[in-house]
């Protein structure tokens, strides 16, 4: 049977909540042991930790997204201080910039960003970045000021070049469905070419259904064989290969895992 961590889901979604004792049978079924349930606001980091304390298979990530970066105040400032201090809590994410949707005014999901960075360091959590069209921006802050946090770069979509800047540092890069779509060959190149010890299986479900699903709304976590899959073929090893060392990563990559099974 394999073994796979699911690493980036959305559980906290209400697409997902409404039938997740379904979800999480077929995803069991499929060979997923672990599910990180990430946070993008306030509410949904809340959901998160309580889902992780209602099933021991479930783990949280608490953060503010960029689009929610304009709600970023004290208050929510001190709940994931709260959080983080929890023994089901992984990491503080997601967290970054996305100037694909500039949902909230890109100074504010700057600060936003800064403080989210600062409170990792202060809880000792790594960190899970959320970038869409601003890899050179959120590649050149985090060089910058988070070169001693861990960090895993969520669903990466950036260039070869972006791709060495996280080899050179040893950053994690997450790998959802975008890899199985047909004319998606450049991302397979950079995956191929990625040391193996930073792979890590997401899906980001609901969102992202890998092929033969694309556009199919919702995704869940049975369909992460679809992108162990594919990161088998194009990296010319076996499907086993992969669930032992991507389940090796994600204990790395979130070391509270490491203590469960």
């Amino acid at each position: 049977m394999p073994k796979m961590i699911e690493t980036h889901v959305h559980f906290n979604n209400d697409t997902l909540e409404r039938d997740l004792p379904g979800v999480l049978a077929r995803a069991t079924e499929a060979g997923v042991t672990d599910f990180v349930v990430v946070g993008f606001d306030e509410a949904s980091s809340e959901k998160a930790v309580a889902l992780a304390e209602e099933d021991a298979r479930i783990w949280a990530v608490v953060g503010v997204h960029p689009h929610d970066a304009k709600h970023w105040n004290s208050k929510i400032a001190e709940r994931l201080h709260g959080w983080a201090g929890n023994p089901r809590v992984l990491a503080i994410g997601e967290i970054g910039l996305d100037f694909y949707r500039d949902l909230s005014p890109r100074d504010l999901q700057y600060a936003a960003f800064h403080a989210q960075l600062e409170l990792a360091r202060e809880v000792a959590l790594p960190v899970v970045i959320h970038c869409r069209d601003a890899y050179d921006e959120c590649l050149a802050l985090l060089e910058a000021e988070a070169a001693d946090i861990p960090l895993i770069i969520h669903c990466f979509a950036g260039e070869l070049r972006h791709a060495e800047i996280c080899w050179k540092h040893g950053w994690f890069m997450g790998v959802d469905g975008p890899v199985t779509y047909k004319k998606n060959d450049a991302l397979r190149e950079i995956v191929k070419a990625t040391p193996a010890e930073l792979l890590l299986l997401e899906t980001d479900a609901p969102y992202l259904s890998p092929e033969p699903f694309r556009g199919k709304f919702p995704n869940e976590p049975a369909r992460l064989t679809h992108v162990r899959d594919t990161l088998a073929v194009i990296r010319c090893t076996t499907a086993d290969a992969i669930d032992t060392q991507t389940t090796a990563n994600a204990r790395r990559a979130f070391p509270k895992l490491l203590g469960n099974g």
